[in-house]
């Protein structure tokens, strides 16, 4: 593979997931890892993403997902305006971070009315612009990384959450495997989320679909909703569609 080959799969990977680990990234592309670090310096230099320990960052994550910065924003719109739909007022909601769901709380009617726990607190800070919206902001250890608090200290508060409706985003859905994430703590944390609320909606643009990855969050019976911006009949969905899934 040329040089400019593996630059565009590695962005597309931190375009998609916001992050990259190394080793993944060898795995993936069958190169050493100097050559994974190589690759990964010359993005730097060229002010495309951040190295960090082990892997490296989209920007996105360290401009407060600035609306210039988000990749797929359309895709992403299109999604929070179909997941609005299942908030009602006198709900408890409780949200995950990234930036399909910030786009979602910035695309809430003024006058909503209901109670909303999160782990991250860029959604927090959004949340708190409705006059009839009460935050609980969830805390922990904060991860630099996904901008998110986790951690045994989050999971025992989840544990004593009863949510109506859990919103999450997802690194990648797969119809035999489920919800699937990279990152341990990541990992742990959604089950948590998974387990305190009645319905679960995960909201997904379309390029993660039929990806699995290498820690399992939950199958998709686990979850009430799949909501992508494609149409519901598009053929992209249609073996979700055989698990029985409400797709929006």
């Amino acid at each position: 593979m040329l040089k400019k080959e593996r630059h565009d799969f590695i962005m597309r990977q931190i375009n998609l997931h916001n992050r990259v680990l190394t080793s993944d990234l060898v795995q993936l592309l069958t190169v050493s890892e100097d050559t994974i670090r190589r690759d990964l310096q010359e993005l730097v230099d060229a002010n495309l993403l951040y190295k960090v320990h082990g892997g490296a960052l989209s920007k996105s994550y360290h401009s407060s997902f600035d609306d210039s910065t988000v990749y797929a924003r359309d895709s992403k719109i299109v999604i929070a305006k179909k997941a609005i739909n299942l908030i009602k007022d006198g709900m408890v909601v409780l949200t995950g971070g990234g930036t399909t769901i910030l786009e979602l709380v910035k695309q809430l009617p003024q006058g909503i009315s209901a109670t909303f726990f999160t782990i991250s607190p860029l959604v927090a800070v959004e949340l708190a612009k409705y006059n009839n919206v009460e935050v609980i902001l969830i805390g922990g250890l904060f991860s630099k990384n996904s901008q998110v608090t986790y951690g045994g200290q989050v999971i025992a508060q989840l544990s004593e959450i009863k949510a109506d409706l859990c919103l999450m985003g997802t690194s990648a859905i797969h119809p035999e495997e489920g919800l699937t994430d990279t990152y341990w703590e990541i990992n742990q944390l959604k089950k948590a989320m998974l387990a305190c609320a009645k319905r679960t909606a995960v909201l997904c643009i379309s390029e993660k679909l039929d990806i699995a990855l290498r820690l399992r969050v939950c199958p998709l019976e686990s979850i009430s909703y799949l909501i992508t911006e494609l149409d519901i009949n598009d053929e992209a969905l249609s073996r979700y569609r055989e698990k029985e899934l409400n797709i929006l």
